[in-house]
């Protein structure tokens, strides 16, 4: 028996790094898995190294006609949905070989980032949530989410927006959703960070720390915990 059986959740930005992570253990764990994002060939590779049960639906999540897409999808094949993890995300070493002040940064790079930072989950949310009967809605913030650091400029404040608006969400589906922001709490072991060799963001992150504060949340039933937001070895702590 796993911790997730009979959840049915989905992943945005599956694809890889954290993602991918978290995917595979929630499908080791018994959840009903549905992998997004936008490239099907790394999905299919994600989903073919999982050992559970899983699906691949592709979509672009600032397309809301794609993202609606996926959740019927979703509930075509599960009849029902009860967890999401909105992933998915860009910051400023997707657009830029460094990082830059915001007198260097273009309008649609700024743009780019907040649309699949924080318009993205926000139409994940919108469109599971008129789905989902009771579950856990985790969203993956950042350390930046809650100070400033320079050369990050639309990436900290797409965090912010995220964490904002994630105490927004709570309020509003709460008693049968709860809605927690995710802090990976350190550099994780991605891609993500590959070009930045910086003292500051030297503390490296142990995937399994942070798939199993992803799990804890999405096993709380509709009184758990909500409109909180934490590093992952703060929600083991919390949650354990």
């Amino acid at each position: 028996m796993g911790r997730l059986d009979d959840e049915t959740v989905i992943v945005t930005g599956a694809s890889r790094g954290l993602g991918a992570a978290m995917a595979k253990r929630f499908a080791r764990e018994g959840a009903n898995t549905v992998l997004t994002a936008r490239s099907r060939d790394e999905l299919e590779a994600v989903a073919n190294a999982a050992d559970g049960e899983t699906l691949v639906v592709p979509a672009d999540v600032t397309d809301e006609a794609a993202v609606e897409a996926l959740v019927e999808r979703t509930v075509e094949g599960y009849d029902e949905l009860t967890g999401l993890v909105n992933n998915a995300a860009i910051g400023m070493l997707s657009l830029y070989d460094e990082l830059r002040s915001v007198t260097e940064i273009g309008a649609d790079d700024w743009r780019k980032i907040l649309d699949v930072n924080v318009t993205g989950a926000f139409l994940c949310v919108k469109h599971a949530a008129r789905t989902m009967d009771a579950g856990n809605v985790v969203n993956i913030s950042s350390g930046l989410g809650r100070r400033g650091s320079a050369g990050w400029g639309p990436y900290v404040a797409s965090k912010w927006a995220l964490e904002g608006f994630s105490k927004t969400l709570a309020y509003e589906l709460e008693p049968e959703i709860n809605v927690n922001c995710l802090d990976p709490g350190g550099r994780a072991k991605t891609g993500f960070w590959d070009h930045l060799d910086v003292a500051e963001y030297e503390t490296i992150l142990d995937a399994d720390v942070m798939d199993e504060a992803a799990v804890l949340l999405l096993e709380q039933d509709s009184n758990g915990v909500t409109a909180e937001s934490m590093p992952a070895d703060e929600w083991e702590s919390r949650l354990g």
